[in-house]
C-alpha cells in the first residue's frame, strides 16, 4: 500500500482517497462492470479497516468507477476458485461486520447481486437517476446470501423485498428512494459529489456521538427488555467525554466545536 498526493492505492482495482476526513473507496474495474474478485474484496476490507483505525477519518464513501457501482461477484474469478468474501466478515469484509464509522454508498448505474449487497451494508445511499438496484440470484437458481435475503426487508417494505428477491427484477432509483432505501437521488454523474456533501454533514458532528448512534441503531434490534439499560451503557461514555463538554462550551460561546474524539 502506497500513498501519493493523498491517494492510497492498495491495488489498481480499488482506489482509496482521503478528502477532508472522508475515505472515498472506489472499485476500479469498469471494464468488468466493477465485478468483485478476491483482490477487490481484500482491498476494500483493508480500506475499511483504515477508516475505523484512523481518528482523522470520520466517514467513508463506497462507489464504483466508470458509471457503474458493481455488477456483483466476478464469475470468471469464481470459476478459478476465488471468493470475494472474507471469513467471518462477509463480502468485501463489510456485509457481516460493517465499519464502526458511517459508510455512504454513492451509486451510479447498476448495483446488482453482490454489488447491491454492498449497498445494503452501507448506512446511507446516494443514487444517480439512472441507478438500478437488484438481486437477480434466483434467475440462476441461487440465493442472495451475502446480505440480500437477510437484510433487504430491514431496509424496504417486506412486499418490495419479496418482489425483488423472488422475481430477481431490479428497481430504479426513484422507486428505491420512495421505498426508503435511497436518501437522495441526483443527476447522473453527481452521486459521488452528493455523497461527499452528505459525508460533510456527518463529519462536522462529534465522532463519539456519531459512532454511538450508529451502534445503537445496528444493535438495538437484537436487544430485549433491557434495551434501555444497554443503550445507557453506550451513551454514558459519550456523555462523560471531553467532546460532550466541548460541544456544550462551543454552543454557549457561539463558536465551532473542536472535536478530539475523547
Amino acid at each position: 500500500m502506497s500513498e501519493q498526493s493523498g491517494l492510497t492505492v492498495p491495488n489498481d482495482e480499488v482506489l482509496v482517497e482521503r478528502r477532508d476526513g472522508v475515505q472515498v473507496i472506489t472499485i476500479n474495474r469498469p471494464a468488468a462492470r466493477n465485478a468483485l474478485n478476491a483482490a477487490v474484496a481484500h482491498a476494500v476490507a483493508a480500506a475499511v479497516d483504515e477508516l475505523d483505525a484512523d481518528d482523522e477519518l470520520r466517514a467513508g464513501i463506497l462507489t464504483g468507477a466508470g458509471g457503474v457501482f458493481s455488477a456483483g461477484m466476478d464469475l470468471k474469478a469464481f470459476l478459478k476458485g476465488e471468493q470475494p468474501g472474507l471469513p467471518g466478515r462477509g463480502l468485501c469484509g463489510i456485509t457481516r461486520t460493517p465499519p464502526r464509522k458511517p459508510m455512504i454508498a454513492a451509486v451510479e448505474g447498476w448495483a446488482l447481486a453482490g454489488g447491491f449487497e454492498l449497498v445494503l451494508a452501507c448506512d446511507l445511499v446516494v443514487a444517480a437517476r439512472g441507478a438500478r438496484f437488484g438481486v437477480p440470484e434466483v434467475k440462476r437458481s441461487l440465493v442472495a446470501a451475502a446480505g440480500g435475503a437477510l437484510e433487504l426487508a430491514n431496509r424496504v417494505p417486506r412486499a418490495l423485498a419479496m418482489e425483488m428477491l423472488l422475481t430477481g427484477d431490479p428497481i430504479d432509483a426513484a422507486r428505491a428512494e420512495a421505498a426508503g432505501l435511497v436518501n437522495q437521488v441526483v443527476d447522473d454523474g453527481a452521486a459521488l459529489d452528493a455523497g461527499l456533501g452528505l459525508a460533510g454533514r456527518i463529519t462536522g458532528n462529534g465522532p463519539l456521538g456519531v459512532a454511538a448512534s450508529k451502534r445503537i441503531v445496528l444493535e438495538a434490534p437484537d436487544w430485549g427488555a433491557d434495551r434501555w439499560d444497554r443503550q445507557d451503557e453506550i451513551v454514558a461514555a459519550v456523555m462523560n467525554s471531553q467532546d460532550a463538554r466541548e460541544g456544550a462550551s462551543a454552543f454557549a460561546e457561539k463558536r465551532a466545536p473542536v472535536w478530539t474524539g475523547a
